[in-house]
């Protein structure tokens, strides 16, 4: 966010169509899919004149020239009668080294952007978690605002990119509750779903183990070494996930994603065994969602699968227990080497999964490993505009190298969040 701080101010009122500007406010503050973007109507300035901000920063390289006054006096040649109106900036010939550099500062930019929005969105579900005993009413207008945050940005027709985040730090449940809200949202936007439909999915996702609040911490994750009363006592946070949904007074198809979200296709799951025909379609994606986030992010560490393995795993056995539509579709929008698996590419080089386009994942965004090099300074590679390279095979960790290892760091905790994916030109903001 602070990539940008010495661009010039310009007031609001002075905004025209065609500006690149750059708003200063969280991300739940504003309606717009990010912080920085060229406005592209008159709409745009009204909301942006409505958001109570005197001046925003600008980027006088990324706008549009502005138009000749139609009432200006013609000028003879050379001999300029007024003010010039801006002119394009030419973009600077680079060398690879300085064009590598520039798109790792772009890149690092947009990560940032992103996991401070991730951040921003867990100490708000742990607000809605802390106001919910005593001020349920509270808690649910906190929850919708939440859920229309994320929305606003995520609905419309540009193409989102899924991103794979740093370790996230803090809280590991509301990191959980995050991350299952947020695929399970990309997962409803790739079926078409409408607003409202989306709103219940997005609700009962983020608050789908909103009856753990009640359990102590060491039961708040199954364990196989559970003794059978600990099963017991573990199963019963839905029920009492459905009794704090209610108190809130949370929407029927919300409420009905809380008490579903770990049944089952083939009927195995609970408290009903109610299998995938009595299920709300909803129901059927946060219930594959959580089981893919708790893959990876088990509450012991090493007992993470990639998500890679992830989804190899869900398909191979556990197939009979998800919708099969949803399982393929959701496959489909994550790929098969979801952000966060570690890959070896067919020139043989190492690295890992950063990011994916949700409508186009088999060439995703690759962090390359490359000797003497570590972490933000390594090349990142976009699969759909390097010809003829691809994914031979995904990898353990253990099985890296140590200095490669060491360098491309995969996560022990993944956590996602998405971006629009830009124009090439807008890349440059």
């Amino acid at each position: 966010m602070n990539a940008h701080a010495g661009l010039p101010a310009i007031s609001v009122d002075a905004l025209r169509v065609g500006l690149y500007v750059h708003l200063d406010l969280g991300w739940m503050s504003h309606p717009f899919a990010l912080s920085h973007f060229k406005i592209a109507s008159d709409d745009q300035i009204a909301t942006i004149r409505g958001l109570g901000l005197k001046t925003v920063r600008w980027n006088e390289a990324l706008s549009d020239p502005a138009p000749s006054s139609t009432s200006a006096p013609k000028q003879a040649e050379g001999q300029p009668t007024g003010p010039m109106p801006p002119q394009p900036v030419a973009a600077p010939v680079l060398s690879q080294a300085q064009a590598q550099r520039a798109a790792l500062d772009r890149d690092r930019a947009a990560l940032a952007v992103c996991e401070q929005q991730f951040t921003e969105a867990t100490v708000a579900l742990r607000d809605i978690h802390d106001r919910l005993i005593e001020t349920p009413d509270q808690a649910r207008e906190a929850a919708v605002a939440l859920t229309s945050a994320l929305l606003d940005k995520m609905l419309g027709e540009h193409e989102l990119c899924i991103r794979l985040l740093g370790e996230p730090g803090g809280d590991r449940h509301m990191a959980h509750a995050l991350n299952v809200g947020i695929v399970s949202l990309l997962m409803g936007r790739s079926f078409g779903w409408g607003a409202k439909e989306m709103a219940d999915l997005g609700l009962g996702a983020m608050l789908h183990d909103v009856g753990k609040l009640e359990l102590p911490e060491r039961v708040r994750q199954r364990d196989e070494h559970f003794t059978a009363a600990e099963n017991r006592f573990y199963e019963e946070h839905v029920a009492r996930g459905v009794v704090q949904a209610r108190r809130m007074g949370l929407s029927a198809g919300a409420l009905l994603v809380i008490g579903q979200h770990h049944e089952m296709a083939d009927k195995s799951g609970f408290p009903l065994k109610l299998g995938s025909e009595r299920m709300t379609p909803a129901a059927r994606i946060v219930a594959l969602v959580n089981r893919y986030d708790r893959l990876c992010n088990p509450s012991r560490p090493h007992l993470a699968l990639t998500p890679h393995e992830a989804v190899s795993l869900l398909f191979a056995q556990y197939q009979n227990k998800f919708d099969t539509s949803i399982l393929g579709a959701f496959v489909k929008m994550m790929g098969v080497y979801p952000p966060g698996s570690v890959v070896q590419l067919t020139d043989e080089r190492l690295g890992i999964v950063v990011s994916v386009n949700s409508a186009r994942p088999l060439k995703p965004r690759v962090q390359v490993y490359q000797p003497g090099r570590a972490g933000e300074d390594m090349l990142v590679l976009d699969l759909e505009e390097v010809s003829g390279l691809g994914i031979r095979r995904s990898l353990k960790p253990q099985s890296l190298p140590r200095p490669a290892l060491q360098a491309l760091a995969p996560r022990t905790r993944v956590a996602y969040y998405f971006e629009a994916v830009l124009p090439p030109r807008e890349l440059a903001a």
